[in-house]
């Protein structure tokens, strides 16, 4: 992964949690989307859907629970990523708990670069640059 860890702070609201309380676990793919987004930045990846019609889709998602995350918990997701070739990026991601000693919850997500026909597209150029700089 690269060298560079970016943080990304999310309130733990009622509505993400199940019955006991606890984060209900497809909500941490939105808190690793979110966080992902602040890397690239939200503007640079809507100029590029509209006017390149490029996007990114996740191809493979890999989560480890290893404990639950809490009603009104402040987390702080951790991201790092690798440019894997020509059309994939890797991204290991990690959900900290206040205080904790290990991550509660860990995200390896491969992002592909995709068309608005969903053909695979070579990572455009601008967001290699911006990736790279980070």
């Amino acid at each position: 992964m690269t060298q560079k860890t970016y943080h990304h702070s999310v309130q733990i609201y009622y509505e993400d949690t199940d019955h006991s309380g606890v984060v209900y676990h497809p909500n941490f793919l939105k808190y690793f989307e979110r966080a992902r987004e602040h890397v690239i930045d939200s503007q640079r990846l809507n100029t590029l859907w509209n006017e390149k019609g490029i996007g990114f889709a996740v191809y493979k998602a890999n989560l480890t629970f290893q404990e639950g995350v809490e009603f009104a918990e402040i987390c702080d997701i951790r991201t790092s990523f690798i440019i894997d070739g020509k059309y994939k990026t890797l991204w290991r991601q990690e959900v900290w708990r206040p205080g904790a000693t290990r991550a509660a919850v860990v995200g390896d997500i491969e992002m592909v670069c995709l068309d608005k026909n969903k053909q695979l597209q070579p990572l455009p150029l601008e967001i290699m640059e911006a990736l790279q700089a980070s």
